[in-house]
């Protein structure tokens, strides 16, 4: 008799002098589940995945332009439409989100020569990538993979120039805000043009700063409708496009479609298939009924 599906997510803080570079780790395993398609959302981080088990194996890059693959490690950059990501119900890995500061740190690049793109971590990291998944790979648990994540990044912190403190402080402004800065704001704020800020940000961010700031408002809405999700507790599509920036509800449809590639509850159904109480309207109790 088949066993029990396995599902296991972890998120922890890295050690203290890498916060701002690394802004979480995450370890998942999931095993005996339907088999089914993830998809990567753009979010304000990096990810460097590094795989337990199985492969990841992509089905769709954000650069329609890559083919398909698997990697044991994979480095992406900051991108504004989705990756697809498929499993046949079994999947483990660690996965850690950089800020974009933190790729000159970690990765040796800036994140700008990145964005867009998922890259085999042997390409970035070159044999890094393969200490860091064998040694993961031994770690007894969580714990102890977290604590050997610390010790690998610390190790490998390097003296790569920063980026200049203008687009720091306009990244900063960028994520404290939400995503609600104006690129006139930002500009005025580090005493460059908006079209030279713009440059600027591109080349050591990824995206400028009007995508950045799509990207995060996205991410902080995404992330409040899937907590609402996964604790039961009510929050209309009206109510988190008020609190996170967005003019009216259609125009959080618009984005999340644009970014996602699909609706807010076509997302949810997709992503949580035993979450069954989403509205046309938004999230509420468990009686309510698919729209």
């Amino acid at each position: 008799m088949a066993g029990e599906p396995l599902g296991e997510y972890v998120r922890r803080p890295p050690a203290l002098p890498l916060r701002a570079l690394v802004a979480e780790y995450g370890g998942y395993r999931e095993a005996g589940a339907a088999p089914r398609v993830h998809r990567g959302l753009p979010s304000p981080y990096l990810t460097l995945i590094v795989t337990l088990d199985d492969p990841l194996v992509v089905a769709a890059h954000p650069d329609p332009r890559t083919p398909p693959g698997s990697y044991d490690t994979l480095v992406g950059g900051l991108h504004t439409t989705p990756a697809l990501i498929t499993h046949d119900g079994r999947q483990s890995g660690v996965q850690i989100s950089l800020t974009p500061p933190g790729a000159r740190a970690l990765l040796g690049v800036p994140a700008g020569e990145l964005s867009g793109l998922d890259l085999d971590g042997a390409d970035v990291l070159g044999p890094l990538a393969c200490e860091l998944r064998e040694r993961l790979r031994e770690a007894p648990g969580w714990s102890e993979r977290f604590a050997v994540l610390d010790e690998v990044l610390l190790r490998r912190v390097a003296s790569a120039p920063a980026p200049a403190a203008e687009v720091q402080w306009a990244w900063r402004r960028v994520a404290s805000s939400g995503g609600g800065v104006s690129v006139a704001d930002l500009a005025a704020g580090v005493g460059w043009s908006t079209r030279h800020l713009a440059e600027r940000f591109r080349r050591e961010i990824g995206l400028g700063p009007k995508e950045a700031c799509r990207v995060v408002r996205f991410h902080r809405v995404r992330r409040a409708l899937q907590q609402a999700a996964l604790t039961g507790s009510r929050l209309t599509l009206a109510d988190a496009a008020a609190a996170h920036g967005y003019c009216d509800q259609a125009h959080l449809a618009r984005e999340f479609g644009a970014l996602a590639g699909l609706p807010p509850s076509a997302w949810l159904a997709e992503e949580f298939p035993w979450f069954r109480n989403v509205q046309a309207a938004g999230l509420g109790t468990a009686t309510d009924s698919w729209a």
